[in-house]
């Protein structure tokens, strides 16, 4: 038995398939490679280019952890937050140290 949606999940879905498409058409490696890309660049680039970067990175977990929410269990979505929050918590220590 399927738990129903909200509203707002069922419009973020509606929303968010045409780009979860795209990347699944896309070559295997797309998404790993953007988020290496931007891991890197929050790290090693200056804190203007960064942060940014880690913010970015943030959102697009973020994204796909919402997506997958409802399909995940117990540890799986611990690990999803917890790893949002340590590359949110990274980036507020890269502004913090100028």
């Amino acid at each position: 038995m399927s738990t129903p949606s909200s509203p707002l999940r069922q419009r973020i879905t509606k929303v968010s398939y045409p780009y979860v498409a795209k990347l699944h058409a896309a070559p295997k490696l797309t998404l790993p490679g953007i988020t290496l890309v931007l891991a890197l660049a929050g790290v090693f680039a200056p804190v203007v280019v960064g942060v940014p970067a880690l913010v970015l990175l943030a959102l697009l977990l973020g994204w796909l952890a919402f997506l997958s929410w409802p399909a995940v269990t117990g540890g799986p979505k611990f690990l999803r937050l917890f790893s949002i929050l340590v590359i949110l918590l990274f980036a507020v220590s890269r502004i913090a140290n100028g």
